[in-house]
């Protein structure tokens, strides 16, 4: 049985950074606390509790005083922060580079907005930690769009600054977006100040790996994608899977396995979320071959 593991897989840039900033500050003997889940992966998360990591929630998190707490690679709202200095907490800064940029794009587009009487729209899912963050570089004001229903909470006589969550789907942005234009447009003869600024603020990693996916997962029988169940971007690259191959199985670990989904195959290619450790992936393939090998498949 050939078995490949996609070259693309595995943490993201933020989301590495993110966890050795963890390990470094774990490894100098004091406590840390993690502000949510560090990564959307219980198996990476527990990895890092053994270390000492201790998540918490944001009702614990305003109970603390004079400590140390990690803000993990999705980012916070000002108001964290705000806390932060109220409580004499350090703060550990391990917000992705690119999601602390998009944040600073939606304070300076919201100053625009507000001198054109214009709007800020974020492409998001609802309650994700990015998008309470970014929402809240918007001061409470931006227009949270999950869906096409919610175009509807747009007022589109008036200019609109578009913005994504970092690891949504391209394909889906650029539909949101064209169904705006399109609203603008059909009220810009009697409102010709209604123009609609896109920004491209989904992460080339993340926007770059759905063509490499797409062709990997076709090269192959059958697809183990390995994510944890509360990411957004697993959901995301996984249904990027299942539509180029039907073949393809969402695994969280390696005791998910199923030897029937191999039944007939000759090749497995198995992948992963920006938020699926690679050490991970690389278990999950290793057992995939030994579960080949004792069925003779």
């Amino acid at each position: 049985m050939k078995i490949d593991i996609e070259p693309g897989s595995g943490f993201c840039f933020g989301v590495e950074n993110a966890v050795n900033i963890a390990e470094e500050s774990l490894s100098e003997g004091e406590k840390v606390y993690c502000l949510g889940e560090i990564v959307h992966n219980d198996i990476e998360v527990n990895r890092l509790k053994d270390l000492g990591l201790v998540t918490i929630s944001y009702e614990e998190f305003t109970g603390l005083k004079d400590c140390k707490v990690l803000v993990r690679a999705h980012g916070e709202p000002p108001t964290t922060y705000e806390t932060a200095r109220k409580n004499n907490i350090t703060i550990i800064d391990a917000t992705c580079p690119i999601v602390h940029s998009l944040q600073d794009k939606i304070k300076r587009a919201l100053a625009l907005a507000r001198l054109e009487n214009g709007q800020i729209a974020i492409f998001g899912k609802e309650g994700h930690a990015e998008v309470i963050g970014l929402l809240g570089a918007a001061n409470g004001l931006g227009i949270l769009i999950t869906r096409v229903e919610d175009l509807d909470k747009i007022d589109f006589t008036k200019p609109v600054w578009l913005f994504s969550q970092t690891t949504k789907s391209t394909a889906e942005y650029n539909h949101i977006s064209e169904v705006i234009e399109q609203r603008l447009r059909a009220n810009r003869s009697k409102w010709p100040g209604n123009h609609l600024k896109v920004h491209n603020t989904i992460c080339r990693q993340v926007s770059g790996r759905e063509p490499k996916l797409k062709v990997f997962v076709r090269t192959h029988d059958v697809i183990i994608f390995v994510s944890g169940r509360k990411s957004s971007n697993g959901k995301m690259l996984y249904d990027v899977c299942l539509a180029e191959n039907r073949r393809s199985y969402f695994i969280s670990s390696a005791d998910e396995i199923n030897p029937l989904w191999f039944s007939g195959a000759e090749s497995i290619g198995v992948c992963g979320a920006t938020s699926t450790p690679r050490w991970l992936i690389r278990q999950i393939a290793e057992e995939i071959n030994m579960i080949c090998q004792k069925h003779g498949i």
